[in-house]
């Protein structure tokens, strides 16, 4: 499964790189959002300028793909992320930290374009469709 980071949905939203090719050809069982990238998601749409337009879009890839909420093993995940990223001084965000535990913990590739950060996090699979 792919789980989809922040920019990666901004980016298909804008038509910008090879996102939006490479999501379509995906089956929208193959591909989800975590709960932390929804909000991230909502926070922009309350943000934008074309609000009701970013709603619309955002309402669009809900119908098409799952959310995965954040539950216990996710919690775990971040609890281990942060842990060792601390240890070693090369910290992420804590949103990004809690999008990277959702991908470890179900056992998906985050798809980012942010792959100096994420690639800190020991064991993530990823990928960039920009």
């Amino acid at each position: 499964m792919y789980v989809l980071d922040t920019n990666s949905v901004v980016f298909f939203f804008k038509g910008e790189g090879r996102v939006a090719e490479r999501l379509l050809a995906r089956k929208p069982g193959e591909v989800a959002l975590p709960a932390i990238v929804l909000y991230e998601l909502e926070v922009g749409v309350v943000r934008s300028k074309s609000p009701a337009r970013r709603r619309e879009q955002l309402d669009t890839l809900l119908e098409a793909t799952r959310v995965i909420p954040f539950g216990p093993a996710e919690a775990r995940a971040g609890a281990q992320i942060r842990a060792e990223l601390e240890r070693s001084g090369e910290g992420i965000g804590p949103l990004g930290t809690l999008i990277a535990a959702t991908a470890l913990a179900n056992r998906s590739t985050l798809v980012t374009h942010n792959t100096r950060e994420f690639r800190r996090v020991g064991g993530l699979a990823l990928q960039d469709w920009y």
